[in-house]
Order: C-alpha cells, then sequence, then structure tokens
C-alpha cells in the first residue's frame, strides 16, 4: 500500500499534480532524475525523505533504481505545501504515517491540519501588519522625495 491509498472508498487527493508532462497511470515509473526535475527537490532530499518515513518505501527496478508512480509526485506535491506552511518535518512525518494507518486516523489527521491552518493564518495576520507598515513608510518617502524634487525643481 502507498501513503496516499487508504482502506475505504473515499480517497485523500493530494495539492495537485506537479507541473510536466506526467505519464499515465500504469505507465507512471519515474526515475529520481526525473522526480528531481518534477519537483526541484535534489536526490538527496528525496532518499532523506524515504529514509526518515515521509515517504513510504518507493518501488525499484530489477537494478534496484527508485522507480517513483504519479501517486509519489502527488504525495510529494502535498509535502511541498506543507513545507510552505511552515510545518516541522516531524509533524509531516507523523501525518504520512497516520495517512499509512488508514481510515480510522481521520480525526488525527483533522487536528494536525487545522492546527497547521491556525499557525498559516496567524502568519498571514503578521505579514498584513508588516505589510501595512511597510506602505506607510514608503508613502511617507514617497512623499518625502516629491517635495525634495519640486523644492529642487
Amino acid at each position: 500500500m502507498t501513503v496516499m491509498e487508504t482502506t475505504g472508498t473515499r480517497t485523500d487527493s493530494c495539492g495537485g499534480p506537479p507541473q510536466g508532462e506526467r505519464r499515465p497511470d500504469g505507465a507512471d515509473s519515474y526515475t529520481i532524475s526525473e522526480v528531481v526535475a518534477f519537483t526541484g527537490l535534489t536526490a538527496h532530499t528525496l532518499r532523506w525523505y524515504e529514509r526518515i518515513g515521509l515517504m513510504q518505501h518507493i518501488d525499484r527496478s530489477h537494478t534496484g533504481q527508485r522507480r517513483y508512480s504519479n501517486r509519489d509526485l502527488d504525495w510529494l506535491d502535498l509535502v511541498g505545501k506543507l513545507r510552505l506552511t511552515g510545518m516541522p518535518v516531524a509533524d509531516m512525518v507523523r501525518y504520512a504515517e497516520l495517512v499509512r494507518e488508514g481510515d480510522h486516523t481521520y480525526g488525527d489527521r483533522f487536528d494536525l491540519l487545522e492546527a497547521t491552518r491556525r499557525d498559516v493564518l496567524a502568519r498571514i495576520a503578521e505579514l498584513r501588519d508588516t505589510l501595512a507598515v511597510l506602505d506607510r513608510k514608503i508613502a511617507f518617502y514617497g512623499d518625502a522625495h516629491a517635495y525634495e524634487k519640486e523644492k529642487a525643481g
């Protein structure tokens, strides 16, 4: 079972597919270098994600090379979104573990994502306040600069 598979009829979809041309399901076998190109992550990061449990075991070719699927690309897209929220890696790993445990963890997943959402909203409010300060400073210096030009001219 991959990280995105669940045991019930409901499915958990990620943030959407990464950019680029993806292969149809069933023919979706990507090398690590192709995934690097899709995601912008390094090969080292991809291997680290697997090692810490952020990604479930990745399929291997007969020569032992990692082979990623569309489902893995979807998962990496979600992980990228979670990183942008500022979610700690430990929480992302916990979320991945909950997904792998199955549908009975919906409540825990909800709680984890809801807490992250609250943190994001708080950061947005802080950034709006910061932007307001910048806007006031820009207006002040714009007026002062215009006054200086008028006075000189």
